[in-house]
């Protein structure tokens, strides 16, 4: 009698055990599958991003040609309350408005001179250029550099960016001198704009500060530095030559 009771204890006991075991096993169950279907989850949204999707995205933005102004205060808007109402900006303004696949990339330095331009160069070509505007040469001429020097520092230039691409397209922004430099070292400076646009087949504006150097109105109070109103000018200016390059 008392044994057959305690066998039968032990059967209850195994019986409740068991029904905990198999409780047990449909919560694991469940958690696995729970597991699985987050898992899945994050493996689509991994996948999402795919080789031929990046790929394609790079393809999209490489779309997108450069327009690369490379000069000095003038390029880099100096003196203004928005670096926006500098010409390239102005230039992207009106490169969106025709929605033009162009970007364009505004590389002045003020104070920049020919040969800081030539220091700095190889830095500014390591991405792809289209159009390069060269704007450099004022600071050498109020400074009373050396000609030759100017001059072999803007071809150095122009060398290296051709180098790097052949196809890179070349505007040239010609530069005057104020008289009081003198009237012979005035003309020669003018002078090597033209023979380097000459020499080098390369697209030109004579004179980048046309109908607004010299003008006061146009200008800061230090007589150099265009206002907003004159940067809209050089805007006009460079485009009656970039859009020669961007509709051959």
């Amino acid at each position: 009698m008392y044994k057959a009771k305690n066998i039968q204890m032990l059967l209850n006991l195994t019986t409740q055990m068991e029904g905990k075991l198999l409780k047990f096993c449909y919560f694991m169950m469940a958690l696995i599958f729970i597991s699985c279907g987050n898992s899945n989850t994050t493996k689509k949204d991994v996948e999402t991003i795919t080789p031929e999707t990046a790929e394609n995205t790079v393809i999209v933005t490489s779309l997108k040609k450069t327009i690369l102004c490379f000069g000095d205060s003038l390029t880099a808007g100096y003196g203004l309350d928005d670096i926006n109402d500098a010409f390239p900006s102005l230039l992207q303004t009106r490169v969106d408005s025709l929605v033009l696949d162009y970007v364009v990339v505004n590389s002045g330095l003020s104070g920049e001179t020919t040969a800081g331009g030539k220091s700095r160069i190889k830095w500014v070509l390591n991405e792809d250029i289209d159009i390069f505007l060269l704007e450099l040469g004022a600071n050498d001429g109020l400074r009373g550099v050396p000609l030759t020097e100017t001059r072999a520092n803007l071809q150095a230039i122009i060398d290296m960016v051709l180098d790097k691409n052949p196809s890179t397209t070349i505007i040239l922004a010609g530069m005057e001198l104020p008289p009081n430099m003198g009237q012979d070292y005035t003309s020669e400076f003018r002078s090597i704009f033209s023979d380097l646009a000459i020499k080098n087949d390369l697209k030109f504006i004579p004179f980048i500060l046309k109908n607004v150097g010299g003008i006061a109105e146009l200008n800061q109070s230090d007589g150099i530095h265009p206002t907003m109103e004159g940067h809209k000018i050089v805007a006009n200016t460079v485009w009656e030559v970039l859009e020669t390059v961007i509709y051959p």
